[in-house]
């Protein structure tokens, strides 16, 4: 499976323009015949906690029936984050759409960045998911949560390849690749992260640092399109690996439970 990331220089809280960037990424990556393509967090806006303006309603949201008819048109699967409305605050989202269009599964961030404070405008999400994407198994992640190695075990169980969407910080950034290899050695798997460039309306510098990481933390090489990189996953090679050298069958979950 070819899988696209791009490192998306995100306009704060600009939708119309940044939907036109993506779009054009995403008809890049269809030309190179990439199955799917990963945008980072909050991709239509940047991370902001002005969940006035750029929250919507899930049911009519505009971010992902953009996104849907992109899906469809390109013929391609795509991850990307939104802001929905949930009572008086809202929920950071990671959603998958298929080739076409369909929702495949929508994720809520369980981890809001109590460190600025996100729990004041965002409700913590409680769910995991996995989608399956043409024979694939997806888990899907937010940011933050990428410091918690639980949730990506429990994810582990059942998917093939977890991604994560981000707006991570530069000054932050060893933390960001040493995590991702960390998750992807952890759960033998493979773990795709998505993160955006440049500067936020905060002034907070961010780098290109998207990347995928294999089962033995290793670093996939890829092809280069200006801020987008695609890769070729093959899970076969996961499976094969694991014949070799399996370590998750070795934790002790009952006595975690007793520990922790």
């Amino acid at each position: 499976m070819k899988i696209a990331l791009v490192s998306l220089n995100q306009v704060w809280e600009d939708k119309k323009v940044n939907l036109d960037l993506c779009e054009k990424y995403i008809q890049k990556a269809s030309g190179e015949d990439a199955d799917l393509i990963v945008f980072p967090e909050m991709t239509l806006t940047g991370f902001s906690i002005n969940i006035g303006s750029t929250a919507e309603d899930f049911e009519n949201s505009q971010t992902i029936q953009s996104f849907s008819l992109l899906a469809k048109q390109f013929n391609i699967g795509i991850s990307f984050g939104v802001v929905v409305k949930d009572e008086s605050k809202a929920l950071n989202k990671s959603i998958f759409v298929d080739i076409h269009g369909k929702v495949l599964g929508d994720y809520s961030k369980t981890h809001p960045f109590s460190f600025t404070s996100e729990e004041k405008f965002f409700n913590a999400g409680n769910k995991l998911l996995v989608v399956n994407f043409k024979d694939v198994n997806f888990g899907l992640t937010i940011c933050y949560d990428l410091r918690f190695p639980e949730l990506y075990s429990a994810l582990g169980k059942q998917a093939d390849v977890i991604i994560n969407i981000a707006n991570w910080p530069a000054k932050r950034v060893d933390h960001w690749d040493i995590l991702l290899k960390a998750r992807a050695i952890e759960n033998q798997i493979f773990v795709v992260g998505a993160n955006r460039t440049g500067k936020d309306e905060n002034g907070l510098k961010h780098i290109e640092s998207s990347n995928v990481f294999n089962a033995n933390g290793e670093r996939l090489e890829f092809d280069e399109y200006e801020d987008m990189k695609i890769y070729e996953i093959n899970t076969n090679w996961t499976e094969e690996f694991k014949t070799k050298f399996n370590t998750t069958n070795d934790r002790k979950i009952d006595f975690y439970k007793e520990i922790l």
